[in-house]
């Protein structure tokens, strides 16, 4: 339908909202010269050179991931499941996370993808799939048709329950906002309980209040409530209309020329040979990207890539009959509890002790912060082998008590589990045939190869074993030591005496005199100093 509009002599379209249909639209208007002014559109790979006429008056996802790997980072977690819808809308939003997270050292542990238009049966297998996982971490970025359906089978199989995080792009918010109170109450909120939810930040200013209550007013109105992309929609309209405008106010020409790259296709219903270049594109383009006004959606004005200024987000905690706001998320100053239109006003900060969100009710109704992940329900325990000595056993042996293994070695390895705060499966597995020592350069190369998951026992850090495996901090080391007496003794002017008994420092004390007397002789014999006989010589040295 929007290629047959375009039939028509047109300087703009405004739409679509879908991302997969934009990238469709965006080829044709990129060859006719029409800037394609979207209002939904969020896929991050749009604002890209391929589609130079392409305008969105939304926020880009790119920016939404970003601030979901800051979130994620905030709270220590490193490992995320991303479940997406598979279209072009969800891969490349899911690609500019994975980005994201990497620059926090943080990582998508799996990504689940769904067909769109998935049954229930096909949701369900690959929710049962991710439950299995380790990680606990879950970023919802699909489409409104399916995302509470989703929900609701996560909480049928147990997944909405203490230990588990959900966090959800914006697709959330538009659907709550977009219900009567009837309906966000009837049981919908039920299925988000403990949900974190990014929604688009739209200023709260006079002009919006107002909008929104002239709306509200229509007798013929066939919805309640708005979400933000109405707000998007209706500021999409004033920009080509603001640019149109100035456009012709410049001295800009409307008129069209055939295009010979289009022609019919047989059997189709598009007639393409009428499809006409916009000769002004260019300059009506470049009129929109410097336009600068205030909307019911905040500043509308563009960066050199074609993007809003001031990209922010609410974050929301789904609970009880609604949501709280936990903060804000913008690209100026981070996570923050103050509206980013007050920090603007402000130096940018975004160092980590800048940032701050309010307490969130996660699944389960508690307020402790999940650590992210668990064991998972298909693992396995860790294979940790251990050398079977034949010699000092004191160190590491063979036990045929559990766990199976002994030594002053295990006792600090299992020390230093309990240190822990969560448990660790393990399995102690000896290595070697218990009738000599083993080779230990053999058992690290067994490590490296994954064998064994990690080796506990008196293996020395030597050159060639680190260039294969990693090493704990030794706890023992063989360097030069001081030794120094336990109890205090009080120290006199005669302590230096204290280190050789009264015998010795006689014996030290000739041995000195000794010495001392032959570099005499052997100065005054070179200086000549001695005369006579060599009786009258001893004299005088005994002198």
């Amino acid at each position: 339908m929007a290629l047959q509009l375009m039939e028509n002599d047109v300087v703009a379209a405004i739409g679509p909202q879908s991302s997969g249909i934009a990238h469709i639209i965006s080829q044709v208007a990129n060859e006719l010269h029409v800037p394609l002014i979207s209002f939904g559109a969020t896929d991050p790979s749009l604002s890209s050179l391929q589609f130079p006429y392409f305008i969105r008056t939304t926020q880009n996802d790119y920016f939404q991931m970003h601030a979901i790997a800051d979130l994620v980072d905030y709270y220590k977690w490193r490992e995320v499941i991303a479940i997406y819808v598979d279209d072009d809308n969800g891969r490349n939003g899911i690609s500019v996370l994975g980005d994201a997270l990497a620059e926090k050292r943080a990582k998508i542990s799996f990504k689940a993808a769904f067909t769109p238009g998935a049954p229930k049966t096909d949701i369900s297998d690959l929710l049962n799939r991710v439950n299995l996982m380790e990680s606990r971490i879950y970023v919802l970025h699909v489409n409104p048709d399916s995302g509470l359906e989703i929900f609701s089978i996560a909480k049928k199989l147990g997944m909405m329950t203490t230990s588990y995080v959900w966090i959800a792009t914006n697709w959330l918010p538009s659907v709550l906002d977009s219900l009567d109170n009837a309906g966000t109450n009837s049981g919908t909120i039920n299925l988000l309980q403990g949900v974190l939810a990014f929604r688009h930040h739209t200023p709260d200013t006079n002009l919006q209040r107002s909008f929104i209550s002239r709306l509200k007013s229509l007798k013929d109105k066939d919805t309640k409530n708005f979400n933000s992309y109405a707000l998007y929609a209706y500021d999409s309209v004033w920009l080509a209309a603001h640019a149109l405008d100035v456009f012709l106010n410049e001295g800009g020409n409307i008129s069209f020329s055939s295009d010979p790259v289009l022609d019919n296709t047989n059997g189709s219903m598009l007639h393409l040979s009428s499809l006409r270049v916009f000769n002004g594109g260019e300059q009506f383009l470049q009129t929109i990207l410097r336009t600068n006004f205030t909307g019911i959606s905040g500043q509308i004005q563009y960066d050199t890539d074609k993007n809003l200024i001031h990209p922010a987000y609410e974050i929301l905690n789904i609970g009880g009959f609604g949501s709280r706001r936990i903060g804000y998320w913008s690209n100026y100053s981070g996570l923050s509890v103050i509206a980013p239109e007050i920090l603007y006003e402000q130096p940018p900060n975004t160092s980590t002790s800048s940032q701050q969100l309010y307490s969130v009710i996660w699944p389960g109704e508690t307020t402790n912060t999940p650590k992210g992940w668990v064991f998972p329900n298909n693992g396995n325990p860790l294979r940790i082998a251990v050398p079977n000595r034949v010699s000092y056993l004191d160190f590491i042996s063979k036990d045929n008590n559990p766990p199976g293994v002994k030594g002053y070695c295990i006792d600090v390895f299992e020390a230093a589990i309990n240190l822990l705060p969560y448990p660790v499966p393990r399995q102690y597995m000896l290595f070697g045939n218990g009738d000599i020592n083993p080779d230990y350069n053999n058992l690290v190369y067994q490590v490296s190869q994954n064998k064994f998951d990690a080796a506990v026992g008196d293996i020395t850090i030597v050159t060639n074993r680190t260039r294969f495996v990693d090493f704990t901090q030794p706890y023992m080391e063989s360097g030069l030591v001081v030794v120094v007496s336990v109890k205090e003794i009080k120290s006199s002017a005669w302590s230096f005496l204290k280190p050789f008994t009264a015998e010795m420092w006689c014996v030290t004390a000739a041995f000195f005199l000794f010495v001392g007397t032959v570099v005499w002789i052997l100065e005054h014999r070179h200086n000549h100093e001695f005369r006579g006989t060599p009786r009258q010589q001893l004299n005088t040295i005994f002198w």
